[in-house]
């Protein structure tokens, strides 16, 4: 098993309010976003989770991937990169974009890991 981090290449198809767990609702407008995520255990395991519509929501991403306006397009594996680079990267990709603030980033000094392109 493979542990490291990953983005997800997400596209909202319809503009719309979404509610986000604790973050409440979220305006987002239709267009490409890029997720940056890690798992330390199993990143095949991560990747298949969030693939799947119906699951118990833990993360942000959840709330979002679960919208049926909501498809993951790509998905970039980084494997056997530290969980640091992950808020290293997110930082980065937020150079290019439009960052939503505080989502997925709860134990993260970026701020945000989804980032609108």
């Amino acid at each position: 098993m493979m542990k490291g981090i990953y983005c997800l290449l997400i596209e909202v198809c319809k503009s719309k309010d979404i509610l986000i767990g604790r973050l409440g609702k979220i305006r987002f407008e239709k267009g490409k976003y890029i997720y940056v995520g890690s798992a330390q255990n199993s990143l095949e395991k991560r990747i298949e989770r969030h693939l799947k519509r119906k699951k118990k929501k833990h993360w942000h991403i959840d709330y979002l991937l679960e919208n049926k306006n909501v498809k993951i397009r790509k998905v970039i594996l980084f494997p056997y990169k530290k969980k640091s680079e992950e808020s290293r990267l997110a930082k980065e990709i937020s150079k290019f974009g439009k960052p939503i603030k505080n989502f997925g980033a709860s134990d993260s000094t970026s701020q945000s890991h989804l980032v609108k392109i």
